[in-house]
């Protein structure tokens, strides 16, 4: 006598006369179950899994897991993306789930049932895909960073308000008198020569162009450097007046300078290109404390972009020019400051700073603008 069959026509596990027959999920497939695939099965409230076969009938999805059959709409499973290697898992809409340890097997018959990869899947199983899309990633962020960062800032920096730069720049002086910055030993006189130089050339602007500022002098170990704090504030070293001597219009040019990025916001600029996403947190939440840490480094080493250094000298040779200044004057900085890194360390920070633009391309700009 032939023993019993199961509904996929194989023997099944002996049971009394009568009683009904059991497939066995763990025996191996013979030539009728062809299109059957070996899973196992978790019904979602226990977290041990059961031998189970899966087929697919040409409509539904027919379970057979011990005695019980349970049939589903391909559709109503959610099949996760598949990786390369790794058992496969489908989720059944009843909340339970199979789980394929033959990768190959379970993906031929995913297939039979009509679950084709997506792009996004068959490009992760691509090396080509893979490489193609890093490469297209890191093009990105860098387009990003050299356009779409600097973009973005400026675009911000038209809608926040000139008080943010004075809160900004408020305690930024005080912070970089305790990390960089000395009493300058510059005596009293020279100080008010020099600021006098600056009242003058100032004075032949035109009213309400020239951003508010105070002049400040500092010792440092950064050498001879200005730099302009967002809230108007204008420090000078010792090492950059003793640089310049008694030429007061050196230094009025870089003064200028510095006013062009007063004028341009371009310490603000900085800060938003730095922080932009810690800067919205900030906008929304009211809390400038990161930002404000950031600050005194980022401004005290003054890394403005080349195209910001560019407009502020476009500034300075208007300045100086309306002051009666030529300007050559800054011709003679870049010179006394080559003079100095030649017998001594460059100079780091401040508008000679190595970002900037390249020293020749300036001095060219500043003997073509003394020619108008």
């Amino acid at each position: 006598m032939d023993p019993p069959r199961s509904a996929f026509g194989a023997p099944t596990r002996g049971g009394a006369a009568g009683e009904p027959a059991e497939p066995d999920p763990r025996r191996p497939l013979d030539a009728a179950e062809a299109d059957d695939i070996v899973v196992e099965y978790f019904d979602g409230r226990s977290a041990r899994g059961m031998p189970a076969r899966l087929r697919f009938d040409g409509a539904q999805l027919v379970l057979h897991a011990g005695e019980d059959e349970r049939r589903y709409a391909p559709h109503t499973l959610r099949w996760p993306e598949r990786t390369r290697h790794g058992v496969r898992v489908a989720e059944l809409p009843d909340g339970g789930s199979l789980h394929g340890a033959d990768a190959a097997a379970w993906d031929a018959f995913a297939r039979r049932c009509g679950r084709g990869d997506s792009l996004v899947v068959r490009a992760q199983q691509s090396w080509h895909w893979v490489l193609a899309s890093a490469l297209a990633t890191l093009a990105l962020l860098a387009a990003l960073y050299v356009w779409g960062v600097p973009a973005a800032a400026q675009a911000a920096l038209q809608v926040v308000p000139q008080s943010l730069d004075r809160q900004i720049g408020a305690g930024v002086l005080a912070q970089l008198d305790e990390e960089i910055l000395q009493p300058t030993q510059l005596p009293a006189q020279r100080q008010l020569r020099i600021r006098a130089a600056l009242a003058q050339a100032v004075a032949a602007q035109p009213p309400g162009s020239v951003p508010e500022h105070r002049l400040e002098f500092r010792r440092s170990k950064i050498g001879p450097n200005a730099l302009a704090l967002p809230d108007g504030t204008i420090v000078l070293t010792d090492a950059l007046a003793e640089l310049a001597g008694d030429d007061l219009d050196l230094l009025t040019g870089v003064l200028a300078h510095e006013l062009g990025h007063l004028r341009r916001r371009h310490g603000m600029r900085l800060l938003l290109q730095a922080g932009a996403v810690g800067l919205l947190a900030s906008l929304v939440v009211g809390d400038f404390n990161s930002l404000l840490a950031a600050a005194p480094v980022l401004l005290g080493q003054a890394g403005y972009s080349r195209d910001a250094e560019r407009e502020a000298d476009a500034e300075a040779v208007q300045v100086l020019r309306a002051a009666g200044i030529s300007p050559l004057a800054l011709v003679r900085f870049f010179e006394k400051m080559a003079q100095r890194e030649r017998s001594s360390e460059a100079a780091l920070l401040g508008i000679a700073i190595a970002s900037h633009p390249a020293d020749a391309e300036r001095i060219a700009f500043f003997r073509a603008a003394a020619q108008r």
